[in-house]
Formats: C-alpha cells, sequence, structure tokens
C-alpha cells in the first residue's frame, strides 16, 4: 500500500494545477504620496525606503504608491488637506499658504548651521508645534526631509545686499520669501515651481533663489544663458521638508496603521538629511562645469546681509498670530 503522502501530495498538485497558484491579497489601504521631487533624487530614495518600511510595519496591509515629479507643491498640498490625495512631501514652503505659521521656519538666517537646524526641529517642543499647526489645518506630521540651504542665482554678480536693488527674482510663493526679498531691495515675482524655468529663459525674472539640488533636479540652473550664470551662496534661508498625511483619511485607519505612519524611525529622516547634504559639493562642481561663476562670501560679507534681514523673522511670525510666534521661540529656546 502506498505512503499516505503520497496521495497528499497528488491530491495537492491536482488542487494547484485547477486552480492555478496562490494569489496575493489585496491590501486594505492606500496610500498615495504626491512629490514634486525627481525620481533618482534624495527624496525619491529616502521615500523609497519610507515606502519600503511602511509596508513591512503593517504587513502589507497598507500599499504606497509615490506619485513623483508631480504638479506643484502647494496644490499637492491642498488636495491633501482636502482628502483627495492620502500623503504630500515637500518643502515647509510648499504648504505655507495652508499652514501659515510654518513661514516662520524659513525666515533668513534663523539656522546658523545644519546642526542647529537638526537641534531645533527635532526638539520636543518644536515639533509639538508643528504638528498642532498642522493639524488645525487638516494635516498630520510624518517624517522630516530637506530641501537644504537656499541661495541666490542670478544674471548679474551679487556680493552685497545694494547689489539686488531693482532686481527681479522669482520668489516662492510664500510670505517670508516675498519678505526676504524685499528686505534685501529686490522685486519678487511670486511664480510656481512648474512655471519658473520659463520665467528665467524669457527674462520674466533676473534670477531666483534655491539650493543647488532643486536647481539641477529641476533644470532651472538652464534658464540662465551663457556668462550670466552666477550663484552667490548666501545659505539665508534653510528649508526643511516633510511628509504630512490627511486627518480626513488617517483618521478612518485603525490605530496600529496610524501608529505605523507617526512612528516612523528617526533614522530615516537622519539619512535622508545626509544624502541632500553630501551631495552638495558634487552638484557646485556640476554647476561650474555648466559655466556658473560661484561665489563664497565671507562671515563679514555676510554680515551685511544678516543685519538687511533683522527684524524678519519677528515680523512674520507676529503677522502668523500666536502661534507663529510661539514656533518661533520654541525654535530659538534650543539655541
Amino acid at each position: 500500500m502506498r505512503n499516505p503522502v503520497f496521495f497528499i501530495g497528488a491530491l495537492l498538485a491536482l488542487c494547484l494545477a485547477v486552480v492555478g497558484p496562490a494569489v496575493a491579497e489585496e491590501p486594505e489601504f492606500l496610500m498615495e504620496v504626491g512629490t514634486v521631487a525627481p525620481k533618482g533624487s534624495p527624496w525619491a530614495e529616502q521615500l523609497q525606503r519610507y515606502k519600503v518600511e511602511v509596508q513591512e510595519r503593517t504587513n502589507g496591509r497598507l500599499k504606497v504608491k509615490l506619485r513623483l515629479g508631480r504638479g506643484n507643491e502647494r496644490s499637492l498640498a491642498r488636495r491633501v488637506q482636502m482628502g483627495s490625495m492620502q500623503a504630500f512631501a515637500g518643502a515647509v514652503g510648499g504648504m505655507s499658504s495652508i499652514v501659515r505659521e510654518v513661514n516662520v521656519i524659513e525666515t533668513p538666517y534663523l539656522f546658523d548651521s545644519f546642526e542647529s537646524a537638526d537641534k531645533a526641529l527635532d526638539n520636543p517642543e518644536v515639533l509639538k508645534q508643528v504638528r498642532k499647526v498642522l493639524s488645525r489645518r487638516g494635516l498630520i506630521f510624518g517624517i522630516w526631509s530637506e530641501n537644504g540651504y537656499r541661495s541666490y542665482f542670478s544674471r548679474q554678480k551679487i556680493r552685497k545686499p545694494s547689489d539686488m536693488k531693482g532686481m527681479r527674482f522669482r520668489s516662492q510663493e510664500s510670505l517670508v520669501h516675498v519678505e526676504t526679498y524685499e528686505a534685501f531691495g529686490a522685486s519678487p515675482v511670486p511664480i510656481d515651481n512648474g512655471n519658473t524655468l520659463m520665467s528665467v529663459q524669457t527674462g520674466v525674472v533676473d534670477g531666483f533663489d534655491n539650493t543647488p539640488l532643486f536647481a539641477m533636479a529641476g533644470s532651472w540652473y538652464q534658464g540662465l544663458k551663457d556668462g550670466e550664470r552666477n550663484l552667490f551662496l548666501s545659505r539665508h534661508c534653510y528649508q526643511p521638508a516633510l511628509l504630512t498625511y490627511s486627518k480626513k483619511w488617517f483618521d478612518t485607519l485603525p490605530k496600529d496603521v496610524q501608529k505605523v505612519l507617526t512612528t516612523i524611525s528617526h533614522e530615516m529622516t537622519v539619512w535622508g538629511r545626509g544624502q541632500v547634504r553630501k551631495i552638495e559639493p558634487v552638484l557646485l562642481k556640476n554647476l561650474k562645469r555648466y559655466g556658473y561663476d560661484i561665489y563664497d562670501p565671507t562671515q563679514e560679507e555676510l554680515a551685511a546681509f544678516k543685519t538687511a534681514q533683522k527684524g524678519v523673522a519677528d515680523r512674520v511670525a507676529k503677522e502668523m498670530g500666536p502661534e507663529g510666534v510661539a514656533l518661533l521661540e520654541a525654535i530659538r529656546q534650543t539655541f
């Protein structure tokens, strides 16, 4: 008599032949993450790591779809606030029209180093204030990332604040960016990300400020003509980025999934920041190859810019109301 295991094996083989291989279960939940970050960028790599962690920790119950290089930050942030998209990953400035208080984070020369920025943004009291103002606008904090320190790309050379007087600069659509340009004597022209390159190419503006990373990733550096490519490393604005969730969607999730989304490992933030920072020297070398005259000012030269913008932070915070003032104060307490 044959071994009964033989018959069981034969039966299983027959069943598989009839019904085919097992099909993976569909995820219970779907999260689309909208971002202007292009494929291959440090931000995209950080989001890929985030995707893996979330899907592993939820045992595949939550599927993450990254929508890279999409739209502009203001519209993406608005969609997430309204609940038509589940998550947004982008610069703080991109959501400042919705969550006005975060304008204070990008005030000029608020952070004098990456270390001071990290210390402030990771501080529990600062995070408490950030979560509070986001929640009031229908958003839930996820993780930090960063764009880095912004500097000036322009047709004319810049060495002192008066060199910027009358120059037209593309400004991020954010109050603090407009105020900063005005403090330096420039004329800000608010333009969204998608229209910036054409505005530079056609002469609507004489330059823009951003990080070398974003200028390269978005091809903005190509807008200035040969012989008119200048980069003044003012490093006047440290711009963090963050991932936020739609509160409308988040509130529909079970508690265990919510916990995963709000307890992403801090190591992911540290890794993401490190990737952005270590690539900048390479980007500056590439910009030189593309004909950019790159000027790194001395501390004495930067002092004039810091003096010119003195008072911007307090003025912006006051305009943002009590919570804007509280956020700025929480940041300053970490110095």
